[in-house]
């Protein structure tokens, strides 16, 4: 009895992980499909911490990420929507950042 809670509670977490990982991706891609950021930059190596402040990505979002999910979409009009801010309050609008292929949720990647 104890083994099949046991292998169920894992096949649940297993699940549950597999699908937010399958979630997460489509952001990303949505935001290199926008954006094309340089080879060889920080945030063409960043993946996932372009919003998150941690890996594997969880719920913990950067300033650039609060941003993005403030808006009421979760397109490229969302994106374009914060590219005039400075999220993380660096001295660059994110739009400055990303162009550099600096970091605009990290206030220490500076163009």
């Amino acid at each position: 009895m104890r083994i099949g809670v046991v292998v169920g509670i894992i096949v649940a977490a297993v699940l549950f992980a597999a699908a937010v990982a399958v979630a997460l991706p489509n952001d990303l891609t949505l935001f290199k499909n926008t954006y094309s950021p340089k080879d060889g930059t920080a945030l063409s190596n960043a993946a996932c911490l372009t919003c998150h402040t941690d890996m594997p990505a969880g719920k913990n979002m950067n300033p650039y990420g609060k941003d993005y999910l403030d808006k009421k979409t979760r397109d490229a009009a969302a994106l374009k929507a914060i590219e005039a801010v400075d999220s993380d309050k660096d001295g660059a609008t994110n739009i400055v950042e990303i162009r550099a292929g600096t970091l605009p949720g990290d206030p220490a990647s500076k163009p």
